[in-house]
């Protein structure tokens, strides 16, 4: 069975004759003979009784009718909806950031994107950089924007911008007016750090320790999984942390915060889009990567 024999029953069915139907198909009614009866060879089953007031159908060729109808329908319908993919006017575009990318840059940027293009909806997840990674390679997202750039096979990372990560401490803490302070007085502080796997820790971790600290002898007061809860504990006194300059902006100028400068360290680490390697994008996924290039790109 194919399509072009459900057009042939269909035409025949409605015109309620095989010359009609062969005529609204543009075929010589002996091929429309030979598909009807190849349909009905293939189900074993007579579709049509041949009769001098032209084909009737049979109640078997009734059941099929309904079918066909909405089996031509979907047939019909799919051109238009791949159309309407490729030209991202309707689609479903899926996608994830590690913490900075998927609380700043990624909701910062969609403005663009769903102006340019009004009928995507855009489903954005967050995680650390090795979460989106994982669902990366196990396709529940398409594309990711990530801060850390980890070994593996399957996945492509293309340069997107550069983050610049800060010490702060609370209004009033002791460092707040001394200009800046000598890498050994880390070790004074108790710190408030993120999870394992979090790109900005790992930054900052790689530039301490070549900076000559001891990053083990660093003091955690806390472990927190967000950026935002992270900020909060620094405003409520709990410690110091190095944290994304673009997560503390507002902060910073609502003098909530101070940013400590550090003698002899500078911390940035790139932020980078990433997809799987090989992989065909889907149209939605080009226009995300453009738009970041665009809003960001170096």
């Amino acid at each position: 069975m194919n399509l072009k024999q459900l057009e042939i029953f269909l035409a025949v069915a409605d015109t309620g004759s095989f010359s009609k139907g062969a005529e609204a198909c543009f075929l010589t009614h002996s091929t429309v003979s030979q598909q009807v009866l190849a349909l009905e060879d293939e189900f074993d089953l007579r579709l049509f009784d041949r009769t001098g007031k032209g084909a009737l159908l049979t109640e078997g060729g009734k059941l099929l009718l309904g079918r066909a109808r909405r089996m031509l329908g979907y047939a019909r319908e799919i051109p238009i909806a791949i159309g309407r993919f490729k030209g991202v006017e309707h689609a479903q575009l899926r996608i994830a950031g590690s913490s900075i990318p998927g609380e700043y840059l990624i909701p910062a940027a969609l403005p663009a994107l769903i102006g340019r293009y009004p009928g995507l909806a855009v489903t954005l997840t967050q995680g650390d950089s090795r979460d989106v990674q994982q669902w990366l390679l196990s396709e529940q997202v398409e594309y990711g924007v990530v801060g850390g750039h980890f070994a593996g096979e399957g996945l492509e990372f293309e340069p997107l911008c550069r983050d610049e990560i800060v010490l702060v401490a609370p209004s009033g803490h002791r460092w707040a007016t001394v200009g800046s302070i000598p890498v050994q007085e880390l070790l004074r502080e108790p710190f408030v750090v993120r999870e394992a796997g979090s790109g900005t820790g790992q930054a900052t971790v790689a530039a301490l320790r070549e900076a000559g600290i001891d990053t083990g002898a660093v003091r955690e007061a806390v472990s927190l999984g967000s950026n935002h809860a992270v900020t909060r504990a620094v405003i409520a006194g709990v410690g110091v942390s190095f944290v994304s300059a673009v997560s503390v902006e507002l902060e910073l100028a609502h003098g909530l915060l101070v940013r400590v400068p550090v003698d002899g360290v500078a911390i940035t680490r790139q932020f980078y889009l990433v997809k799987r390697k090989g992989r065909e994008l889907s149209p939605a996924a080009k226009a995300f990567s453009a738009v970041m290039t665009e809003t960001y790109g170096e």
